[in-house]
């Protein structure tokens, strides 16, 4: 197990695409999520576009689940996994990303979306973002106090290959999630969360408008300043 550290965070900004609409699902379940599975099933004979929503619900233990206003900007990280993984995830589990200052969350996002539209091919065009924010008062294990030349693995900005080999590791050895510098933002720092229950349940703070040139992210338009911002 890596330095545990003790993060509090009043604000911990997460950047998502607006086209991924909360769960109502979560909104509305019981508190008792021991009981989701059968609930969701019998939803599903009447309504089949639930499995969709829901994802694998199953990947969360019901002790880790959470519900209520704003939960499924949570649940929805750890139900709807993407195969390639991500930077902490090998793509067998969920991790929910987010960083201590907006302009980092942004940085982070705006890589990975350009990305996705090199990768993709796509001519220039606009994506809108949701921004979510909320606390964070949890135990995560500390990335940036690991010993070189692991640590260097662990934060390669050109390869996931150290860290998808490391966090299921620390998953399985009951980790929280970790906390981390980012390696696009200088001074930037971040956590990814192993648990639903690591993280409280954020609100949404504005929306950003994100626009790829047919290169790259050139700049965003911020609506709750109603401006362009270059890049």
């Amino acid at each position: 197990m890596l330095a545990s550290r003790r993060v509090t965070w009043a604000c911990a900004w997460r950047v998502i695409a607006s086209r991924y609409p909360p769960i109502d699902l979560f909104e509305t379940l019981t508190d008792d999520p021991a009981i989701w599975d059968a609930l969701i099933e019998l939803e599903q004979l009447t309504n089949p576009r639930v499995r969709d929503e829901v994802g694998a619900i199953q990947l969360v233990a019901p002790e880790d689940r959470i519900a209520g206003l704003g939960a499924s900007y949570v649940m929805a990280a750890f139900t709807h996994l993407n195969p390639k993984g991500s930077c902490f995830s090998d793509g067998s589990y969920g991790a929910y990303y987010a960083a201590r200052a907006l302009e980092t969350a942004i940085v982070e996002t705006i890589h990975h979306f350009e990305a996705f539209a090199r990768d993709s091919g796509d001519p220039a065009r606009t994506e809108a973002m949701r921004v979510l924010v909320g606390e964070v008062d949890a135990d995560f294990e500390d990335v940036g106090a690991v010993a070189e030349p692991e640590r260097s693995s662990l934060l390669d900005p050109l390869s996931y290959a150290g860290s998808q080999a490391y966090a299921p590791r620390m998953r399985a050895e009951g980790a929280l999630g970790l906390v981390y510098p980012s390696v696009r933002h200088a001074g930037g720092e971040c956590i990814a969360a192993f648990r639903p229950r690591a993280v409280h349940i954020p609100r949404q703070e504005r929306h950003l408008q994100y626009r790829w040139n047919g290169t790259r992210v050139d700049r965003y338009f911020d609506h709750s300043v109603d401006r362009w911002i270059p890049l």
